[in-house]
């Protein structure tokens, strides 16, 4: 049957009634499915609009507040009312954060408004919990609400006028969120953008803000204080890595790749030695500057344990004098499968820096290390210039629990999380047969930090 043949069969059978029902109903249910899932796609994008806009109008909300809280902080003159205060502008600050992260806008084009946020988020508690302490806020840090606070009103003004393009329906997120349909490029999407990168644009001037916080400038430009010496290649990287476990145990050095992130960047290589086992291989990282080794860590089984902990730590010792790190001394430690991981910290003059400090793993069996890891060290070490300290031992020893039998006493700078230290006097002691570290400030005779001594079978930690 030729395609002509064809085509007037297909004729015939249509004009057959039955034939005729079948295809008007299938056009029906056709064009009804079609109808269904254009009204579901609509309720989506509706529901989707909806949720954008509950978002933003709260963020509003959060900002106005803040900005309001920003300017009672300057008025008040009590450090109890400012501390409230502040709480206040640190949690709704927060959630006008949230509410900007669900909006479907790009990272970049808001980054300045979310980092805003978050800094004014960040400082008003760290601000709010040095009035907890009774410290009033000083010139500076006044200033510094100053400045928020004007570009509190600044934001909170563009935001305002965001409000209204959505309420009067110029501006819709469906659209936004979707800037490469052609629905969006009718409606001037140039426009549109350009109202929503307003918003980043208050923050142009905005000021580098140092302070006591996670989110602080100086937390994201911090430099490795411990690495010395000149940028080296990859060539030079190995050679250091064959020095460190020494030639004539090396075998081949094969380099992995380079690490970039962060202040310690490194050549990471994979190294086989002298009498190892087939399926033990060691690996190591090198930093680019100054070739300092990052990290170790060899996985060679130790299917026994000879040596005690004071053995344990003796070798640990002897192993970073070798290695040019003179002046340690071993703080906390954790037994796990015939291995010790041990802490050992840098002292200067008889005070213990516990920001620089490095990690030992080391094989129970003979003493060995097998794991290092050098990364507070190489980020905080440096020669201090200590200062005189402005409370003697027995006033410090006055301002803690009467009740706590104190057996160590020393002096010690301690790290905090943002990247800063203090200057203490530690206090080792016991109250109800549990063992603490009290730590006075040395300069101004404030509580810093309390830790709790756990000796469990396995170690002795702090929490």
């Amino acid at each position: 049957m030729g395609i002509r043949d064809k085509l007037l069969d297909f004729k015939r059978r249509l004009s057959d009634r039955k034939m005729y029902s079948v295809v008007i109903v299938l056009i029906a249910a056709v064009a009804a499915w079609g109808i269904y899932q254009y009204k579901r796609a609509a309720d989506l994008r509706q529901e989707l609009d909806n949720q954008y806009n509950r978002a933003f109008f709260e963020m509003v909300s959060y900002v106005n507040n803040v900005e309001s809280l920003l300017a009672k902080s300057m008025v008040s003159t009590t450090t109890d009312r400012t501390a409230i205060t502040l709480q206040e502008a640190w949690r709704q600050a927060g959630l006008a954060q949230t509410n900007l992260g669900q909006l479907p806008v790009s990272q970049p084009v808001l980054a300045s408004t979310s980092k805003f946020l978050t800094q004014v988020s960040d400082l008003s508690l760290s601000l709010d919990n040095q009035n907890i302490r009774g410290k009033s806020l000083s010139k500076e840090q006044q200033d510094l609400l100053k400045k928020l606070y004007k570009y509190s009103v600044s934001l909170n003004k563009s935001l305002q006028e965001l409000q209204d393009d959505l309420n009067a329906g110029r501006l819709r997120w469906g659209e936004l969120a979707n800037k490469g349909t052609r629905l969006f490029s009718k409606t001037k999407p140039g426009e549109m953008m350009k109202k929503i990168e307003a918003v980043g644009e208050n923050f142009n001037d905005y000021p580098t803000l140092i302070y006591d916080g996670p989110f602080s400038d100086h937390m994201t430009t911090a430099k490795a204080r411990g690495l010395t010496g000149e940028e080296i290649d990859a060539e030079a990287a190995r050679k250091k890595a064959e020095e460190f476990f020494g030639k004539d145990k090396t075998v081949e050095v094969t380099e992995l790749g380079q690490n970039d992130n962060g202040p310690i960047k490194t050549f990471d290589f994979e190294v086989k030695l002298k009498d190892a086992a087939e399926d033990e291989t060691v690996y190591i990282s090198v930093t680019r500057k100054g070739g300092h080794i990052n990290w170790m860590l060899n996985n060679r089984a130790v299917n026994e344990e000879k040596l005690d902990m004071d053995k344990a730590k003796a070798a640990g010792i002897k192993f970073l004098k070798e290695k040019g790190f003179d002046s340690m001394e071993d703080t906390y430690y954790l037994k796990e499968d015939n291995t010790a991981t041990i802490n050992y910290a840098y002292r200067q003059d008889d005070v213990t820096m516990y920001p620089d400090l490095i990690k030992l793993k080391i094989a129970l069996d003979n003493g060995e290390v097998i794991g290092m890891e050098a990364k507070s060290y190489l980020t905080n070490h440096t020669e201090r210039d200590i200062p005189e300290p402005s409370i003697t031992m027995e006033e410090a020893r006055e301002k803690i629990n009467s009740n706590m039998k104190v057996y160590s006493s020393g002096l010690a700078y301690i790290p905090t999380e943002y990247k800063k230290e203090i200057f203490c006097y530690e206090f080792k002691g016991k109250l109800d047969d549990r063992d603490f570290i009290v730590y006075i400030n040395a300069l101004t005779g404030e509580e810093e930090d309390i830790l709790m001594i756990v000796n469990t079978p396995n170690g002795v930690l702090t929490m």
